[in-house]
C-alpha cells in the first residue's frame, strides 16, 4: 500500500515569527498522525530554520524549486546540491505558478525533475489544466504533454523516485474545488499514462491532489483509490488546519 503524503507548500510566505509559529504548532500535533508522511515547503530564507526546529522529528521538509545546472553562474538560481545541504528531502518542480508566471514549459520542467533526482532529490511533480483547457475537453492531453516530457527525457524509472501532484489550475486559490469525482478521474489517468510503460512503477508512484485541499473535503479526496495525499497551500499556513488534512491522510490508510 502507498503510504500518503501531505505536503505543505508555504509559496511566498512567512516572516521568522510566524514561521517559527508554524513549525512549533505542526510538530506538537503531528505525533498522532504517525500513519501518514508529512512535509513542508518553505521558502528558500526559511530552510535552515525550519531544519533547526524539525530536526528529529518525524516531519520531512523541501524547497519550492531549483535550477536546472549543478552550479556555476546563473544569478538568482538555487541549486539542488545547496537545497540538499539543508536536509532537505523534497522539492518541488513544475509548480502552475512557475510555469504560468516564469515561463517553464515541459522540457525546462523535465529537466528540473532529473535535477532533483541526481542530487539526491525527491521531485515532487506538478502537472494539471487550466479552467480553459478543462473546458475545451483537452485535461487527457494537456496532463499526457506534461508527463511525456519527463518519460522521454529519463524514462519510466524516474517515477520510481518522484512524487506527481495533480493540481487543476482552475481550482487553485480560486475557492473552487475538483470533486472527488473528477479528481480521482485524472489521478487515474496518470497511473494509467505511466502503466503503459511500467504496471510496478505506476502502481508505486504517490500521487498527490494539489487543488484547494481543506479540511472539509480532504477525507471525500483521500478517500479516493489514486490519491494518495495533498499538496497544501493556504491551508498549510494554519497549523490546525495542516494537522486536519495529516489526520484525514493517516485515517485514510
Amino acid at each position: 500500500m502507498r503510504k500518503p503524503l501531505v505536503a505543505g507548500n508555504w509559496k511566498m510566505n512567512g516572516s521568522r515569527a510566524s514561521v517559527t509559529d508554524l513549525l512549533g504548532g505542526i510538530r506538537a500535533g503531528i505525533g498522532e498522525i504517525p500513519k501518514a508522511e508529512v512535509a513542508v515547503c518553505p521558502p528558500f530564507p526559511f530552510l535552515q530554520m525550519t531544519e533547526e526546529a524539525l530536526r528529529g522529528s518525524s516531519i520531512a521538509w523541501g524547497a519550492q524549486n531549483l535550477c536546472t545546472e549543478p552550479a556555476g553562474a546563473f544569478t538568482g538560481e538555487v541549486a539542488g546540491s545547496m537545497i540538499r545541504e539543508f536536509g532537505c528531502t523534497y522539492v518541488i518542480v513544475g509548480h502552475s505558478e512557475r510555469r504560468e508566471y516564469y515561463g517553464e514549459d515541459n522540457q525546462v520542467v523535465a529537466r528540473k525533475e532529473a535535477m532533483a533526482r541526481e542530487r539526491g532529490l525527491v521531485p515532487i511533480l506538478c502537472v494539471g489544466e487550466t479552467l480553459a483547457q478543462r473546458e475545451a475537453g483537452i485535461t487527457s492531453e494537456v496532463v499526457a504533454d506534461q508527463l511525456d516530457a519527463v518519460l522521454e527525457l529519463s524514462g519510466v524509472s524516474a517515477f520510481g523516485k518522484t512524487v506527481i501532484a495533480y493540481e487543476p489550475v482552475w481550482a487553485i486559490g480560486t475557492g473552487l474545488t475538483a470533486t472527488p469525482e473528477q479528481a480521482q478521474e485524472v489521478h487515474a489517468f496518470i497511473r494509467g499514462r505511466i502503466a503503459e510503460q511500467s504496471a510496478d512503477v505506476a502502481a508505486g508512484v504517490r500521487i498527490l491532489y494539489g487543488g484547494s485541499m481543506k479540511p472539509d473535503n480532504a477525507a471525500d479526496l483521500m478517500a479516493q483509490p489514486d490519491i494518495d495525499g495533498g499538496l497544501i497551500g493556504g491551508a498549510s499556513l494554519k497549523p490546525n488546519d495542516f494537522l486536519a488534512i495529516c489526520a484525514a491522510a493517516h485515517a485514510s490508510c
